[in-house]
């Protein structure tokens, strides 16, 4: 895609997100627009950002690491939405400020112990990502396992838990992706009011159904084919 072009999807995916937030009765601020940049370039990432988006997500550490060097000196917000292998989780605890895959919990404390290990004064934020439809193919905790996991999360030092993330089955109409979006806010929900905390965060919808993810609640979006294009094949 020619760099011009994303500029004028970023402002056309913001139009969407605040009729969306507005349908709903929300306020457009309270949803954070994330540019799913992986496999896309450097200057992508750069074009987006002059086009005003200030975080992205990124599927895998190695790639990331080499992007670092032509983004690095952006003030955005850089989030690990793609499955963590627990052998990759101390380079992901030093260059991502956001793990928003995170679904076991030797993962969670390999991430804060070397996150701490790292000397970063912010803690680094976490999501649990919730296995929300019946697709093995598909990384996320069960709702039945989620309390524990939750639980065990808010007691380790150098992160903090700030919420939920799923994938639902992909559906080309959109409207049939609702159910899951609700059944993600309502386990949110019963999670916090169990565990006494605020977990704000609410990570779903993609380029495909996004306006039904804010309809139900979420809190970010995860927007990459709408803003970037088709992406690329990894080399």
């Amino acid at each position: 895609m020619a760099f011009e072009l994303i500029s004028q999807n970023v402002a056309r995916i913001q139009e969407r997100v605040t009729a969306a937030a507005r349908r709903a009765g929300r306020r457009p601020e309270e949803i954070t627009l994330i540019g799913v940049s992986k496999t896309h370039p450097g200057e992508a990432i750069r074009a987006a950002y002059d086009a005003g988006l200030r975080h992205f997500g990124e599927n895998r550490v190695q790639e990331w690491e080499g992007k670092q060097s032509l983004v690095g000196d952006l003030n955005a917000v850089f989030h690990l939405i793609g499955h963590l292998q627990s052998n990759k989780a101390a380079r992901a605890a030093k260059l991502f400020q956001s793990v928003d895959s995170v679904d076991d919990f030797p993962l969670a404390q390999r991430l804060a112990r070397f996150h701490v290990e790292s000397n970063r004064t912010a803690e680094l934020r976490i999501l649990i990502e919730v296995h929300i439809g019946d697709e093995q193919s598909k990384s996320g905790i069960s709702p039945a396992e989620l309390p524990v996991l939750a639980k065990d999360i808010c007691n380790l030092s150098g992160t903090h838990l700030a919420g939920l993330m799923c994938i639902p089955p992909f559906f080309e109409n959109a409207e049939k992706a609702r159910p899951y979006f609700l059944r993600l806010r309502t386990l949110r929900d019963e999670l916090a009011k169990r565990l006494r905390c605020e977990l704000p965060v609410l990570s779903m919808g993609m380029s495909h159904d996004f306006e039904v993810a804010i309809e139900e609640g979420a809190t970010e979006v995860r927007i990459g084919t709408a803003i970037f294009g088709t992406r690329e094949a990894i080399k």
